[in-house]
């Protein structure tokens, strides 16, 4: 009985291990086969793709000659954020009895001219802000809107084309507050020359290692201008339909003296549909020169930033 359970079994293992090479065997044939059969389509596959990207070559060559000279891009883009909250003897809140509003603006246009040998790119930004809160229990308290963000930039960009992607360029730059008697005090003025690079078409990068910042103020503090380096960073971006993104980043490097540093950083996202939809904007920037002004007695360099979440419009034309 021991013998016959044994053979058995050998027979049995025996026909496992013959089936299972017998599959691997055929595995291997119908590789070798689907490998055959493949090895001639993508070679047609790579004939096509060059065609194809032949083709596409052709045509943006051709649309570039038949878009006629001079070509201007304008637009405009901005947020508009409001909130209002109103309190009576609502007696879990330390101040029951309030009243707070809040109002925010942003905006963005450019006029950008390309020429088959220039271009002058323009840019305009603005963002205000205003927060009213009245404490009715408290009589002395200030009543008034109080300037919550104030920001103001202008740039013009005029660059001669080396090649499609390089050009010299000179950029003139201005920057300040315009509420509380803020406006040009302080002001920023740069104004360099150097070159631009514009790897993609919905990037301008801007590298002038010839810069002076003048800046300009009435205030006590002794604001300083000097020679430096200015690097400007310009993205904008239709992530998708009904959605884009921009954003803008300006820095001054002294030469003279890393306290005399300065960046500034806008992004605002967008996601208007028709024109309408629901915006927001952060703007983030260190100066050095402006937070000793505001402390004399600090020494670090702290993060300014602002943000507005609120209703967007966006116009754009070409021509």
């Amino acid at each position: 009985m021991t013998k016959k359970i044994l053979l058995l079994t050998t027979t049995l293992l025996a026909f496992f291990f013959s089936a299972q090479a017998q599959s691997v065997e055929e595995m291997q044939a119908t590789k070798a086969a689907k490998e055959a059969e493949l090895a001639p389509l993508e070679t047609q596959l790579a004939d096509l793709q060059g065609k194809v990207d032949a083709l596409k070559a052709d045509v943006a060559d051709l649309t570039e000659k038949l878009t006629p000279y001079p070509r201007w891009d304008l637009g405009a883009q901005g947020n508009l954020g409001l909130s209002i909250s109103g309190f009576n003897n609502w007696y879990p809140k330390a101040t029951p009895n309030t009243t707070a509003v809040n109002i925010g603006f942003t905006s963005g246009a450019f006029a950008n001219l390309q020429q088959r040998k220039y271009f002058w790119r323009n840019n305009l930004n603005l963002a205000l802000a205003w927060l009213k809160f009245d404490n009715e229990d408290v009589g002395d308290d200030n009543p008034d809107f109080q300037v919550a963000a104030d920001a103001f930039n202008v740039s013009s960009l005029f660059g001669y084309k080396l090649s499609e992607k390089w050009a010299i360029s000179t950029l003139g730059e201005y920057r300040t507050s315009i509420l509380d008697g803020k406006f040009n005090n302080p002001g920023y003025l740069d104004l360099g020359a150097g070159a631009t690079w514009t790897p993609i078409t919905d990037l301008v990068v801007v590298f002038h290692p010839l810069n002076y910042n003048f800046v300009f103020s009435d205030s006590d503090f002794n604001y300083e201008s000097s020679l430096g380096c200015k690097v400007v960073a310009d993205y904008q971006k239709e992530i998708t339909k009904g959605l884009a993104w921009k954003s803008n980043f300006s820095g001054f490097y002294s030469y003279k003296s890393s306290d005399l540093h300065n960046w500034t950083w806008l992004n605002g996202l967008t996601t208007a549909v028709k024109g309408i939809g629901v915006g927001f904007d952060i703007g983030l920037r260190k100066n050095k020169q402006e937070a000793l002004a505001a402390n004399p007695l600090r020494s670090d360099n702290p993060l300014q930033f602002y943000y507005l979440i609120g209703l967007s419009y966006a116009l754009a034309t070409k021509k």
